[in-house]
């Protein structure tokens, strides 16, 4: 039987969501393991790291981040897009790090982005 699965954290993401919002990303997010291979790269990012696989699918203003499963698919985060959480996850960067943060050129970029909107 297929399953999406949630991790704690992404459980917790989702349910700090009102519910009409989550159940509009839920219902957006329509991909099945076999998929994976031939992705819309409209909707779907691949990241990988040390042999390593995450996805990300674009539903409205949030990225649902998640992996294959056994089961069916487990989902790791559920992050609205242009956070600094959500770039943090990205980039694999722990959020104590600030040295780490002052020296990511990538980092720096997201934080002049609000001074060219203002």
């Amino acid at each position: 039987m297929f399953q999406i699965i949630f991790n704690d954290l992404s459980a917790a993401e989702m349910a700090n969501l009102p519910k009409l919002l989550q159940l509009e990303i839920l219902g957006e997010f329509r991909v099945l393991p076999d998929d994976l291979g031939n992705l819309d790269p409209k909707r779907f990012g691949k990241v990988t790291r040390e042999g390593h696989t995450l996805y990300r699918y674009r539903a409205g203003d949030y990225r649902i981040y998640f992996e294959p499963h056994e089961q069916g698919l487990l989902i790791r985060r559920v992050l609205s897009k242009n956070t600094i959480r959500d770039f943090l996850f990205r980039t694999s960067l722990p959020m104590a790090e600030d040295d780490q943060l002052a020296g990511n050129h990538a980092f720096w970029e997201l934080i002049d982005q609000a001074d060219k909107k203002a």
